[in-house]
């Protein structure tokens, strides 16, 4: 049975025009301003508008025609013939053919005095190759500088800590930020699980909540597919989003063979199907994901130093890093303050386990690589950060940062400057750091928060880094230009000075190495003179002692 609506109107009502009248304008709504809603609104200041009011124009293309005139055995060929002369007068054209060969006679001129002139300065050894013919205009320095341009607050009574951050890979209009609690059995019932993506423009309310089974500790964006999101659990499942579907998860890792301490870091893997992530946990292990398939891990490592397998005797893993520069390597850095170099490629589980980086006292919260320098790598752990290579696999660090009197939390490299990083301290401040330009001071420290800072990350451009706090309060600052923009041979003079540390650490690793034989043959030569291990712990016990009056005498000054 077909249904049919018909609609009947008279000829005559067919194009009719509109007849428009004039009325009285009319207040539809009347919304009063309300001051007590100021305090929840941050005014956004500078705001740019961009528009184009000149006209735009098209481009005109004009070929002239190539005319050959051959007089007296001389050719010229002109790419087009003045519309003034006439080609078929004869007088008009031997007058342009004067005037072109002048034209030629000059040139050829000068090309002889040139070569003449060019001939003498070198005869003559006139060049000083140390003056600077050309020089450039030298930009002023200008004074290093941040200032916040947005927070973003947790929604929640319950406030959370900001634990992660990873912003959208596309011009970074977003970013998610992994809310959780890692205080040692904090019970609270009314804490929230839920972990938000927020757009820049409109912080006041987050784009998308993400709704997990157990509070997130790390997200990170898949840079192959936007739309997909990665999260690792404090509870230990690995979780991914599709935002196309809303805030609930796709799919989950089950928990008995997922990780069972929180995982602290998960990587996406460059695949060929962009589907393929990595994570690591607290618990000694590293799983290998594919999210088209959660039932179960592709591949584990285990981070048994010993190489024995044993998950009772292996490292927990605290921060994880991956560079898709290096697809095939992957740092981990763990509580004990060891940082593992993996490689995935080798042939057995021992063996994926290549180097062993020590120097940290602590637990190493995190651990990233230089983006221009693959090889050159940043450690964030107690009260310092350090710079290693891999190209010293048994030495110390090759640079590091005073040491702090708060704890550093965080950190992570500049996208766009190879020796400018950032890192976090657990007192509030965000430090920056130039070592181009100075290595014993940050070149911009800055109070964010009164609240300890867990957790940083720069856009892609290097001018706006986000900073989460204990309170879940996400502070977005602009940096100055000269903080964020390359510099002329700046990435040259970062690979020298990269080389000449490296070099020195060499240096003084071979010496040591030399001293410590030279006391093992004076040992074996003495052994009865060899000093009683008693007396050498009291001394040394007493100069640790007098080392803590004498600091705290001057503490007290």
């Amino acid at each position: 049975m077909e249904i049919k609506l018909e609609f009947v109107r008279k000829r005559s009502e067919f194009g009719r025009p509109c007849s428009f009248s004039d009325s009285l304008a009319e207040v539809t709504v009347d919304i009063p301003p309300d001051p007590s809603l100021a305090d929840n609104f941050i005014p956004q200041d500078p705001v740019d508008f961009a528009f184009q009011e000149g006209p735009v124009m098209a481009v005109h293309e004009v070929n002239t025609e190539r005319v050959q005139v051959s007089t007296k055995g001389v050719n010229h060929v002109e790419g087009g013939w003045p519309q003034h002369i006439d080609p078929k007068n004869s007088e008009l054209t031997s007058r342009y053919r004067e005037e072109v060969e002048r034209e030629d006679a000059y040139t050829r001129s000068v090309q002889r005095l040139s070569s003449l002139l060019e001939h003498c300065i070198r005869q003559n050894n006139a060049i000083d190759i140390y003056e600077e013919y050309f020089e450039e205009e030298e930009e002023e320095e200008e004074h290093p500088s941040a200032k916040t341009i947005s927070v973003i607050r947790d929604p929640n009574t319950t406030k959370r800590m900001a634990t992660h951050i990873s912003w959208h890979p596309d011009a970074n209009r977003a970013v998610a930020v992994a809310y959780c609690s890692l205080d040692f059995q904090d019970s609270r019932k009314d804490m929230s699980f839920d972990s938000y993506i927020w757009d820049v423009e409109k912080p006041y309310s987050p784009e998308l909540t993400l709704k997990p089974s157990s509070p997130l500790v790390t997200l990170e964006y898949n840079s192959k597919d936007w739309h997909h999101v990665l999260g690792g659990c404090y509870n230990g499942q690995i979780v991914y989003w599709d935002t196309r579907k809303g805030g609930l998860p796709v799919e989950m890792t089950p928990v008995e063979l997922s990780h069972r301490d929180p995982v602290y870091g998960a990587c996406w893997l460059p695949s060929r199907t962009g589907t393929e992530c990595f994570s690591g946990s607290t618990d000694g292990q590293v799983l290998w994901w594919d999210i088209r398939k959660m039932s179960q891990p592709t591949e584990r490592l285990i981070l048994d130093i010993t190489k024995e397998e044993q998950l009772e005797k292996a490292l927990g893993a605290s921060a994880l890093d991956f560079s898709p520069a290096m697809p095939t390597k992957f740092l981990v850095g763990t509580e004990q303050g060891t940082i593992i170099s993996c490689n995935r490629d080798s042939k057995t589980p021992p063996e994926k386990i290549a180097h062993l980086f020590s120097g940290h006292l602590g637990a190493v919260y995190s651990v990233t690589r230089n983006p221009f320098f693959p090889k050159i790598f940043l450690s964030v752990g107690d009260w310092t950060a350090r710079i290693w290579t891999e190209e010293l696999m048994d030495s110390s660090s090759i640079m590091e940062t005073k040491y702090h009197t708060p704890y550093l939390l965080d950190g992570c490299w500049s996208p766009v400057k190879p020796a400018v990083f950032f890192t976090a301290k657990s007192d509030g401040t965000v430090d920056i750091w130039d070592f181009l330009f100075h290595q014993k001071e940050p070149s911009l420290s800055l109070k964010v928060s009164n609240e300890p800072l867990l957790s940083l990350c720069s856009q892609d451009n290097g001018r706006v880094l986000g900073c989460g706090t204990r309170l879940g309060t996400v502070s977005l600052l602009e940096i100055s230009p000269g903080l964020c923009t390359m510099r002329k041979n700046e990435k040259t003079l970062t690979s020298t000075m990269f080389e000449r540390e490296a070099r020195r650490e060499k240096v003084l690793q071979d010496k040591h190495r030399e001293r410590l034989l030279r006391e093992q043959d004076r040992a074996r030569a003495r052994p009865e003179e060899q000093e009683d291990p008693q007396e050498v712990f009291e001394k040394a016990r007493e100069e640790f002692f007098s080392i803590i009056k004498a600091e705290r005498r001057r503490r007290g000054q």
